[in-house]
Order: structure tokens, then sequence, then C-alpha cells
């Protein structure tokens, strides 16, 4: 099964980029994030004429996730338990081939410090929190998406210049491995622990052909999942397409 994440930044505006992927990779789940529209807005049709079921989380102009399988989903859940005033569309997650798949949009938390930057790590210990509950079931699960973490620094092009910043604050960090310490496996740094790649550019300042990336599109894998781990790797190609997102997406296989 081959699962892929892609922050698209507004998916009705990146329509013809991200369909015409999805023609060439053929992922058998794909989770989008930052989709920008709400759910009567979403191209689902697009989407289905590709043999995909679509459930999307929006949200108007900002935010919103989706959820595409070529195998309808045996059941499928929005929203991130621990906070129920919390109305930003985040989280989503479903059932493919016996494997619960959580797809997320985990919250930037600039500027620092500050109420946003608050939620960003409430937001983090409720995830935590729903993969104990996961892992207490023994079933194989995956957490994918736009983590908003850069998890090292080999992970940044600057370390230094972006140290205090939300996506790389030790309290972020430290965060991310209260997270992973459960006994989560990050996919592709497990498959690639010397390589130095990015999956997000910023429009500004020539990041994308200077390579000044970041790394902050991850899957999280449970022990019972781990262990079936085949390939985890960054598609580059959409980054360097016209109207790209600043974004671009990882695809993990597993047995």
């Amino acid at each position: 099964m081959r699962i892929a994440t892609w922050n698209v930044n507004s998916v009705k505006a990146r329509l013809p980029n991200v369909t015409g992927w999805l023609r060439e990779a053929k992922p058998d789940v794909c989770v989008l994030q930052e989709i920008k529209c709400q759910d009567p807005d979403f191209p689902r049709l697009e989407f289905e004429s590709l043999g995909y079921h679509v459930t999307s989380h929006g949200q108007k102009s900002y935010n919103g996730v989706a959820f595409l399988s070529l195998t309808k989903p045996d059941d499928v859940r929005i929203r991130l338990a621990g906070d129920d005033t919390d109305e930003q569309s985040r989280y989503i997650e479903g059932d493919v081939g016996g494997v619960t798949i959580c797809g997320l949009y985990l919250p930037n938390g600039n500027p620092r410090p500050g109420e946003k930057y608050d939620y960003k790590l409430r937001w983090m210990e409720r995830l935590r929190q729903r993969a104990i509950a996961l892992l207490a079931t023994g079933a194989p699960f995956m957490m994918t998406g736009d983590f908003n973490i850069c998890p090292a620094d080999a992970d940044v092009y600057d370390p230094a210049g972006w140290a205090e910043d939300a996506l790389c604050a030790p309290d972020s960090r430290r965060a991310w491995r209260a997270l992973c310490n459960l006994g989560l496996t990050e996919a592709w740094r497990a498959l690639h622990p010397r390589e130095v790649e990015y999956s997000f550019w910023d429009y500004q300042a020539g990041a994308w052909p200077r390579n000044n990336g970041l790394r902050i599109d991850h899957f999280l894998l449970s022990p019972a999942l781990a262990d079936r781990l085949l390939s985890c790797e960054i598609d580059r190609g959409p980054r360097g397409q016209e109207k790209a997102s600043d974004h671009t997406p990882v695809i993990c296989e597993i047995a």
C-alpha cells in the first residue's frame, strides 16, 4: 500500500497539479492539508473521476484536510479529541486495509511566544494522547501530514537562523520527541539516516532554486506498522511546476 501526504496550499488553486500528480503516482491513499475551502466547495468530482473515495474536513479560506482512498475506508473520523472548543479543521483519520491512517495539519505556532505557539503545543499534546489511545489497541496505524516541525538541524537549511522559530524551537522539538518516544518510527529518517532533503520551500527569497528548504512533512509509524515499512520518498517534481504548492508530496510504502 502506497500512502501519500501533501500540503497543497489551496486545493482549488492547485487542482491541475494535484490531479495530474495523482494520475501518475497512483497512491492508494492520499491525505491533503491546507485545502482552504469549505466542504461544499471541495472539488470532489475531479478526484472521484480518478477512482478516489473522498472525505474533506474544510474551513473557509484557511486550514482544512482531506482523505482520498482508492478503497472505500471502513470508517472516517474528523477532529482531534481533547478540546471541544477547537474549531480549526486540522485532523482526519480513516481505516484502509486494516491500517488506521491519521492525516494532520499541525499548527505553525508563529509568532513565538504567544497564543499561537501555546495552541501548537497543546495540539501536539492532544496528538500524543491520540497516539497513546491507538497504541493501546495494538492495531497498526500511522500519523502523517504537515507537522510544521523540523525534527533536527539536518532538516532545515539554516539551523542558526531558524533556531527560535516555532518549527525548530526547543519546546517544539521536545514535544516531537515525546510523540516519537512512545515507540513511533519516523519513516523517512529511518530509511535515510544521513541524507539531507526537504519537503517545503518558501515562495520568497528564491528559496526553491537555492534549495533553502525545510523537512516538515512526515510519517510516524506504530510498531506494528514499522516492521512493514518498504520505502519513504520525497517527490520534488511537483514543487518545480508552474503554480506549485510550496510543499511537495511525500510517499510511504508499506507491505
